[in-house]
């Protein structure tokens, strides 16, 4: 089953939401990136959580 590109995905430390359409230009990832491609090293831009950190959101 291939993974939804634009699926937001929210943190479960702080519950800030990345959403691919909007991206996180401040740390250089443009709008459009899905979630599944950015960077390993990429942390969450408002409490530095790991990608790991972060699950599916509704």
């Amino acid at each position: 089953m291939e993974e939804n590109p634009n699926q937001h995905y929210r943190c479960m430390l702080c519950e800030y939401t990345y959403r691919p359409e909007k991206g996180d230009p401040l740390n250089g990832i443009p709008p459009g990136t899905p979630f599944d491609d950015l960077p390993d090293d990429w942390t969450c831009p408002k409490c530095g959580a790991s990608k790991t950190q972060f699950y599916p959101a509704d």
